[in-house]
């Protein structure tokens, strides 16, 4: 059954990442299983992060569904459940799989140090990437391959993570945001339909527009593993890596 109601999704994980447990009420169910809550932590797949996982529990009885996929569609973002059951209306606490999230947290931050370290090292911007719980990658445009260059750049970027620089997010109007010098290191840039920018500072390191979760400190990293770099074609790299 699919309800008539329409209202967008109020994401929390927009400002802040470590909420691990919430409230909310469900407003909206599609083919049974793929429910809408007016607010959620969950992470919606996207921007080469992906999807978190968790359990969302009925309040009344104590069932217990657990969410297998969150994808964002239309300025709501749907949970896939493992069972059909719950109901328009149902009040629910929601539980998020941490380990899996803050790994993911950890590894979205220490790319960004990488790709703002290749920026400065090498003006390469961004044309790709996948976060991982086992490793990630990142696709870059430069010219010249060399890889103990690009073995350099994890180890630059390992330096800067030791600085224990803070993280902070903030908010500002596309047109203030797009004065800010690089504030996308990807190579198709900010897509036209974002009219409010989320900005991510690292420290005075490195500022860029992003919607994923992001930790509080680089200290809550250990470092980056350089694990191998391919050559993917005229000016296209791939470096692979591991963050603990």
């Amino acid at each position: 059954m699919r309800s008539l109601i329409i209202k967008m999704t109020e994401s929390l994980y927009l400002t802040n990442s470590y909420l691990k447990e919430w409230e909310a009420e469900v407003v909206e169910i599609n083919n049974g299983k793929f429910v809408v809550l007016d607010k959620t932590a969950f992470y919606p797949n996207s921007g080469g992060q992906p999807h978190d996982e968790g359990i969302i529990l009925r309040e009344s009885d104590g069932i217990e569904f657990r969410v297998i996929y969150v994808g964002k569609f239309n300025d709501k973002v749907s949970h896939e459940l493992d069972k059909e059951g719950l109901k328009v209306g149902d009040k629910v606490k929601c539980v998020i799989d941490w380990n899996r999230r803050y790994q993911l947290m950890k590894s979205h931050t220490a790319t960004h140090v990488l790709s703002e370290v290749i920026f400065r090292e090498a003006n390469a911007l961004v044309t790709g990437g996948q976060l991982g719980l086992d490793k990630c990658r990142m696709d870059f445009s430069i010219n010249n391959y060399d890889l103990e260059k690009i073995k350099k750049y994890v180890e630059e970027a390992n330096e800067i993570i030791k600085k224990d620089l803070s993280v902070s997010v903030e908010f500002l109007p596309r047109e203030e945001a797009m004065k800010i010098s690089q504030v996308s290191k990807l190579a198709k840039g900010l897509p036209e339909s974002i009219k409010e920018v989320r900005i991510v500072n690292i420290g005075d390191f490195d500022v860029q527009g992003d919607g994923g979760t992001h930790i509080n400190s680089t200290s809550e990293i250990e470092k980056i593993e350089f694990i191998k770099c391919d050559n993917r074609g005229k000016n296209n790299r791939r470096i692979y890596y591991k963050v603990k």
